[in-house]
């Protein structure tokens, strides 16, 4: 397994407060890194397309850098660097930056128009230097004529021209952009990503979604911490898996509603039901010294509102007391509590000691294969015609259903339409039962199907029973 950016990689760095995600939200064309006057909003690297004349590339918004001591060979934060409320993790988002440096393929150096070049800036100048890839420097907040004039000053950190510009207006961001894809490589055709399985890690906080994304990539992707709260975004990984191109989505914990505070918080969990709604599978993490909780019902019956594919993973099961009786009783017990979920496959993982880890993202090939299964006339009408003989269907409402014939209208997700006498005739517990014998014959593992119905064309009449 190994990395795989589809695209050339731009990185937006710079002290806190810059307006790095205002300009990330402007650059991709929609809100989506969280804006707040806040420092240190702001944490892990958040990753989303970007376009510009023709040229198609990931944008990457990352925590601000503020200063660390190096002296007697250690990296602490300075004293009191600022007064902000993720001052716990000044190191954690550093190192982000950091690595998102490595990653790009070119850079852009947010600084201030407004406060004029400042210390801070010049140390992540330094930092960028020795990384040796292109920066370009945009000055930023330049909203009047006298703020474009003082951005020359940044001509002082070394590293070129510096360009004007108001994230929060767009003036002068074309320029910049037409800047920047200079710099990039030839990127892949855009459709390429559409064939990538997009897979969603979801759950309530602190089950461990990180640590096993971390585990997973065998690297620290994402920051891990015991403080509930710590991804606050969805952030996109891409890598390969069997020669297979995957997107790995991490995200923020999903509380129930009346837990969920205002502002940031709020956002965050609007990523996260937002990313379930952009994956075609969805892995959701549980932890297992916890069981399943009412929330944990709640997100499942959200992923299975928005038609997605999805794996049960628990976590933590290194944490477990066990004979060899525990696996299945807990299974049982997780199959009761989430019965409208039976058809899903559950793992029993952990990633503190990686055990079956490895079995995830087969697994989640393996749901995406049988989710875009296409099943023949033939064979859906012979499954038709046959539980009907086992079982016809009863009177419901004063009258008999009649099935003439059925077809699977699509993939992703498997829609079978059936065509009868009188849609209304037809009970729901009678659509369950046709559900299950499709289940029977094609499981369609982790993977909701839709069954409707439609009354028969008028001036036509079928066969059948």
């Amino acid at each position: 397994m190994t990395s795989l950016p589809s695209k050339p990689i731009v990185a937006l760095v710079g002290r806190p407060n810059v307006g790095k995600s205002t300009l990330f939200n402007r650059i991709v064309g929609r809100r989506q890194a969280i804006v707040e006057d806040l420092p240190g909003t702001t944490r892990d690297r958040i990753y989303a397309d970007a376009e510009w004349i023709g040229v198609h590339f990931l944008l990457v918004d990352t925590g601000g850098i503020e200063p660390v001591d190096t002296r007697h060979g250690a990296r602490q934060p300075l004293a009191d660097p600022l007064a902000t409320a993720s001052a716990g993790f000044i190191l954690e988002i550093r190192e982000q930056a950091e690595a998102a440096i490595q990653e790009a393929d070119a850079i852009i150096l947010l600084v201030d128009a407004s406060q004029g070049l400042a210390a801070a800036d010049e140390e992540v100048a330094t930092l960028l230097r020795g990384a040796q890839k292109p920066v370009i420097v945009a000055a930023n907040k330049a909203d009047n004529a006298q703020r474009r004039l003082n951005a020359v000053e940044f001509y002082a950190l070394g590293l070129g021209e510096p360009y004007a510009i108001s994230a929060h207006h767009g003036v002068g961001v074309g320029d910049l952009l037409d800047a920047v894809v200079a710099h990039l490589p030839q990127s892949p055709p855009a459709e390429a990503e559409n064939e990538m399985l997009r897979i969603a890690l979801v759950g309530r906080p602190n089950v461990g979604k990180s640590s096993i994304l971390n585990s997973l990539l065998g690297q620290e992707r994402a920051i891990v911490s015991d403080i509930a709260g710590t991804t606050r975004d969805a952030i996109d990984t891409y890598l390969t898996w069997d020669n297979e191109p995957l997107i790995l989505v991490d995200t923020a914990g999903i509380r129930r509603p009346g837990k969920v505070e205002p502002g940031i918080e709020k956002y965050s969990v609007m990523r996260a039901l937002k990313a379930i709604g952009r994956a075609e599978v969805v892995v959701l993490v549980l932890d297992a010294t916890q069981g399943v909780a009412a929330q944990d019902a709640h997100i499942g019956g959200y992923i299975l509102e928005e038609l997605r594919s999805l794996i049960i993973v628990v976590n933590k099961w290194d944490a477990i007391a066990k004979d060899s009786h525990t696996m299945a009783a807990y299974a049982k017990k997780l199959r009761e509590d989430l019965k409208f979920l039976e058809y899903v496959p559950v793992l029993f993982v952990s990633a503190l000691t990686r055990q079956r880890i490895d079995q995830i993202l087969p697994t989640a090939l393996r749901v995406q294969r049988q989710r875009r299964q296409r099943l023949s006339t033939a064979d859906l009408n012979r499954l038709l015609q046959e539980a009907m003989a086992a079982n016809p269907p009863k009177t419901f409402g004063g009258r008999r259903a009649r099935f003439y014939y059925a077809t699977q209208a699509e993939t992703d997700p498997p829609t079978f339409v059936f065509f009868v006498n009188d849609p209304k005739a037809v009970h729901f517990s009678y659509l369950r039962f046709l559900e299950n014998r499709i289940r029977e014959r094609f499981p369609f593992e982790g993977t909701p199907i839709r069954l409707e119905l439609r009354g028969r064309p008028a001036g036509k009449s079928g066969g059948g029973s």
